[in-house]
Order: C-alpha cells, then structure tokens, then sequence
C-alpha cells in the first residue's frame, strides 16, 4: 500500500520538527555543561576568589545548641485505676492553680476508703486488747504475751497504712492545677474512659517561665557568666532573633551526659509574644565574648596559618605576607597590622 504525497510530506515535516528540537535541546545543554566546565577550570586556574579589607564591627561569639523548656512544665496522672466521670477543661484552656481538672468515678474507692477504716478500727481493737492483757507486766510479760502484743500491733499499724492510701487515691482521684497556666494535652476528653495510673491525663504548661536550655562544656562554660547576654535563633524562626540573658549556670555536670557538661538557663527578654515558642523547639544561642569596633577585617578563609604564625595573600595568589590578629568571629577575623584598608587578599 502507497501512502499519498500529501501524507509522506506531512509526516516528514513532522519528523524534521522533532528532530530539530531535539538538536537544538542537546545543544544547549551541551552549551551550559561546557560553559561550566570551562568558568570553574577558569576560576581554579587563576585562583579569582579575593577578598577586601575592610573596616567594621568584629565580634567573638560562643555559639551552643540548645531547646526550649519551661519552669513550670507538668503531666499530671491519677495514682490509681478507674473510669472518667467528668472532665472540666479542655486544650487550649488557661487554668487557675487549684482548678479542678478531671476526675475518677469514685464510688469504688470510696468503698475501698471505708473497708480499710473499718479494718483499722478491728486492728485498733486488738491492739488495745493485748496492751491492756500485759498492762503493768513490762518486767514479767512472756514470750508468748509479746508476741501476741507485737503481733496485734503490727497489724493495727498496717491497717492504719492501708487507710491513708485509701485516703490518698480518694483525694486524688480528682485532679487540680498545681499552677496557672495552659492545657497543652488532654489525652482522654470525654468521660466513661476507663484509665490506668500509668496514662498522662492532663498537660500543662506556664509560657511565663519559659526559658532556653543550652549545654556547655567544661571549656565554654567558664566563657559565660549569670546576667550576660545572648541571641537566640530558633530552628523554626530563622529570621526572627530573641533576646534574652543568662539566669542559671550549673555547679555540678549534667548526669547521663558522655563529656562534663553544664545545663545553662537563658531567659527571654519580655517573653516571647503568643504563640511563637514551643516547648521542645530547637535553636542556637550566640553569646558575644568580645566586640571591637572599626577595625580592620578579612573573611576568616583567607587567614592562614603555617609553622611560623598567620599570613594571607597579598595582592596575588601565593604571596604570602605575615599578619597579626585579634579578635577571631565566625564570619570576620581582626587584622592588627600587616596590612591596610583596600588591600585584596586572594584564597
């Protein structure tokens, strides 16, 4: 079968377009590759990274990694078993200290309650019995008279234990804010849940009292003092910067720790405003250990060092010139002589 002019023409266009497409996508791509290739041989060849020296602000930093925690800060659990018969907050809530928060059904601890009084009342019984039975006989009371005593003692005393658990869980199987604050978890929010002693019931967490929590070695630590300042940049708020200043630096070293480190306490200035902060998020703390201001300065990759002390190159690659330096930054290191202001120094 022929396929008509019309159509051989039509499907050799179309072939030729693709085609043609397709040559000018490669050749492109093969421009930038080559470009790149030679800009970077280029580069490494004549050595082109250069620098300035300048004049400007030169600070020492210490800068430790940390978290944010809060002072007041509790989970909060019944201390024994039972089922939910009402909760009265919710997540999100701001609580008073004392408000009650959620509680057990208590009609089987109750039961509990008035079964070990009525026992300790028996025991106390017996006690009294076998004290009255060897009253005024301390001298000649036998064997069997002192054990029976002890004994009876033992158990009036055991009985009067069990009751003041009974007493405790009964108390307790309501639950109060032991401070002002916020709901931030509430596990179990409806009623007619049964529960253990082991399940968190209820979180709560003061934003007053929250703090940043850094780490420092035994060679930083002696870097910072109670009061100085510090820059905190949370890992959730790269381009927000929060103030703050040191409250609380340990006198013994964490424990479960694999160095010898100090927990460090920073105290936000003014709080942080609603919302922002959250208990766990992660950040960096700069403390400033010294600042110099107007001094001349280079980026710290084109100081170098050798066996005879600092130098950078001057003017032209490998040309070393022997510099001295002050304060060494993150970003900018202090040039005390060996150069001068305009200088270009080469990597």
């Amino acid at each position: 079968m022929r396929l008509a002019p019309s159509i051989w023409g039509f499907l050799m266009m179309r072939l030729f377009k693709f085609t043609r497409k397709r040559i000018i996508i490669l050749a492109v791509i093969l421009a930038v590759v080559l470009g790149g290739f030679y800009f970077f041989r280029q580069r490494s060849k004549n050595g082109t990274i250069s620098a300035t020296i300048q004049k400007g602000t030169v600070k020492e930093e210490l800068i430790l990694t940390g978290a944010i925690k809060a002072e007041k800060h509790v989970t909060l659990a019944f201390p024994t078993s039972g089922k939910i018969s009402w909760v009265g907050v919710a997540e999100g809530d701001t609580v008073k200290k004392g408000q009650a928060l959620t509680s057990l059904d208590k009609t089987v601890l109750n039961t509990i309650y008035q079964q070990a009084l009525n026992t300790y009342k028996d025991k106390q019984a017996a006690a009294e019995k076998a004290e009255d039975d060897v009253k005024d006989h301390s001298a000649d009371e036998t064997y069997t008279q002192k054990s029976t005593r002890t004994t009876a003692q033992v158990a009036r005393d055991s009985a009067y234990d069990a009751v003041l658990a009974a007493d405790y869980n009964l108390k307790n199987a309501t639950l109060l804010a032991p401070f002002a604050g916020i709901v931030t978890s509430l596990p179990f929010p409806s009623p007619g849940i049964n529960v253990t002693a082991v399940d968190i019931q209820v979180e709560i967490v003061d934003p007053a009292t929250i703090y940043f929590e850094v780490d420092a070695d035994q060679s930083e630590v002696t870097n910072i003092k109670d009061g100085q300042g510090a820059i905190v940049i949370l890992d959730s708020y790269q381009d927000s910067e929060f103030k703050g200043a040191v409250t609380f630096i340990g006198y013994t070293p964490k424990a479960g720790e694999a160095g010898t480190v100090y927990k460090v306490k920073i105290k936000f200035d003014g709080g942080l405003g609603e919302g922002l902060p959250r208990i766990g998020m992660t950040g960096d703390a700069k403390f400033i250990l010294s600042q110099k201001e107007n001094v001349l300065y280079a980026p710290p990759r084109f100081v170098n060092s050798d066996k005879d002390g600092k130098f950078v190159n001057l003017g032209k690659k490998d040309n070393k010139v022997r510099v001295e330096i002050g304060i060494e930054g993150e970003d900018r290191v202090e040039i005390v002589g060996g150069v001068k202001e305009g200088d270009i120094l080469y990597d």
